[in-house]
């Protein structure tokens, strides 16, 4: 797969620009509240940007299967929320400090407000959501957000075990992240009622894409720049968390190499982060780690032959091809 360039995956974008500035009203407008302190955390947060590419995805699906009806903003909106509700509880439970280049809302606004206004954001998407008056949507919603919570005590029930393997760890992002991208995709395809079997691979797109993106971003823990990253080199380690590089690192390396990765994971000990680094670069864990990001991003390119050939399908194929050039 080749890569694209910047402009090529920028335009993907472009081409939803001004459905994502519709969308931006209906966020502004659906966090009107009389409650001053939600409407202060909720604009925090969401005004600290990042890729916006849930919202992006659903749009660019509809357009791709020529779906062009108001829905589309709303359930845009809807899936942004409980986005953002998972960003303000994550960081709380991660005792995060740092996100986008900036202070956690719960470092700004302390651990309360963020988890209190967490709630009311998906309170909201699911008020939102009613408008649909589609038992099909509400469905997809619904289940995202508890696969997304039981995914998130996953990740919790398995802090410092440096036993964890592959297969449980594709689990845990499968849940955690890959799961709101793959209702994104898939709600596009019920608002345009297209067959099930074209709302299946609608769905495997959007589920190998934001597979493909958590494990570029775990890559990014051990090869990233913060100022490019926006967040802490190592957050990943010091929380205990486990993910695909440690579990190559472990597999491919020498017994003491091993013995270091499986200490830190299960202290938690960023001391010896530079030492951790260089095990996962020597073993060749990163590398191999980029390949598991490569192959999701080959499944959902993959799963787009289905779609009409236009320059929306086009532009969620940029957008699977760019996760290889992903730097922040």
């Amino acid at each position: 797969m080749s890569a694209p360039t910047r402009s090529a995956s920028s335009a993907a974008l472009d081409l939803i620009a001004g459905d994502m500035a519709e969308v931006d009203k209906v966020i502004s407008a659906r966090l009107d509240t009389g409650v001053p302190l939600v409407s202060q955390v909720s604009r925090y947060i969401i005004a600290a940007g990042g890729k916006r590419l849930r919202p992006a995805l659903l749009l660019l699906m509809c357009g791709a299967l020529g779906y062009t009806g108001e829905q589309r903003f709303n359930l845009a909106a809807v899936v942004e929320f409980i986005h953002t509700a998972t960003l303000l509880h994550d960081d709380v439970v991660d005792e995060s400090t740092m996100r986008r280049g900036r202070p956690t809302a719960n470092e700004f606004f302390g651990n309360a407000a963020s988890v209190l206004v967490g709630d009311f954001l998906y309170s909201r998407a699911f008020q939102m959501m009613l408008d649909s008056r589609d038992m099909r949507v509400m469905e997809i919603l619904a289940d995202a957000t508890n696969v997304i919570a039981e995914g998130e005590v996953l990740q919790l029930m398995n802090m410092g075990d440096a036993s964890l393997d592959e297969t449980a760890y594709l689990h845990v992002i499968r849940s955690k992240t890959a799961k709101l991208f793959e209702a994104s995709t898939q709600l596009a395809a019920v608002l345009a009622g297209v067959p099930p079997d074209m709302e299946a691979a609608c769905a495997r797109y959007g589920q190998a894409l934001g597979t493909a993106f958590q494990v570029v971003d775990d890559v990014l823990d051990y090869a990233g720049d913060a100022a490019e990253t926006g967040k802490n080199v190592g957050d990943d380690l010091r929380e205990g968390k486990t993910t695909l590089p440690l579990i190559l690192a472990m597999q491919r390396g020498r017994p003491e190499q091993a013995e270091l990765v499986r200490s830190a994971i299960q202290q938690g000990d960023v001391s010896r982060l530079p030492q951790l680094i260089a095990v996962v670069k020597e073993t060749g864990a990163l590398d191999a780690t980029r390949v598991a990001a490569a192959a999701e991003a080959q499944r959902a390119i993959d799963a787009l032959a289905m779609l009409p050939a236009n320059s929306f399908t086009e532009g969620l194929l940029q957008l699977a091809a760019q996760l290889l050039e992903r730097r922040a």
